[in-house]
């Protein structure tokens, strides 16, 4: 038996993947897993930490490798993280698991509501110091590459997050 997670979320920052999929996860009683919690948990540092004191080249491939093992073991909920899909690798993988039967849903975000939900982006060392600024101009970037690798998407501007995951539970059944 092949093992594949329920649901993968894919996004920017701010768009509530960990929180949408804490709450999606309670909701099916499955686990909740997000990649980029595993990458700190592996260096026993913060993924902010991570970015100031090492390079990008050493994230992204501990990113790597956590995306590959989430997807090959969790049953639950996953998140990755926003720049997972900057790489081929993952976006190779996701495509695999996608093309398997597998759900990918890109949670959207509108500029507005992001700016609420970032603050300052202290704790978003690809947005900090001006984080809606920084945002706007990635999501230029990355927008297509996630509209390509998903196949539902939801909009979670003005929802919270229970709201967002009651309908995407609905998506799903």
């Amino acid at each position: 038996m092949t093992t594949a997670p329920l649901v993968v979320l894919i996004g920017p920052a701010g768009a509530g993947k960990t929180s949408v999929g804490r709450a999606l996860a309670a909701q099916r009683n499955v686990t909740f897993r997000d990649t980029d919690a595993d990458v700190a948990a592996t260096e026993g540092k913060s993924v902010a930490e991570i970015f100031r004191e090492s390079s990008w080249a050493y994230f992204r491939s501990l990113e790597q490798t956590a995306v590959a093992d989430a997807l090959a073991t969790h049953e639950g909920v996953l998140a990755l993280g926003g720049g997972a899909l900057t790489q081929e690798a993952n976006r190779l993988a996701l495509d695999t698991y996608r093309n398997n039967g597998g759900t990918v849903v890109y949670l959207s975000v509108s500029p507005e509501a992001v700016a609420e939900r970032i603050g300052n982006g202290e704790d978003r060392p690809l947005l900090f110091g001006d984080p809606v600024g920084k945002w706007k101009d990635l999501m230029a970037e990355r927008h297509p590459v996630y509209s390509d690798a998903a196949n539902l998407e939801l909009d979670t501007s003005g929802r919270t997050a229970e709201e967002t995951a009651d309908i995407l539970n609905e998506r799903l059944r």
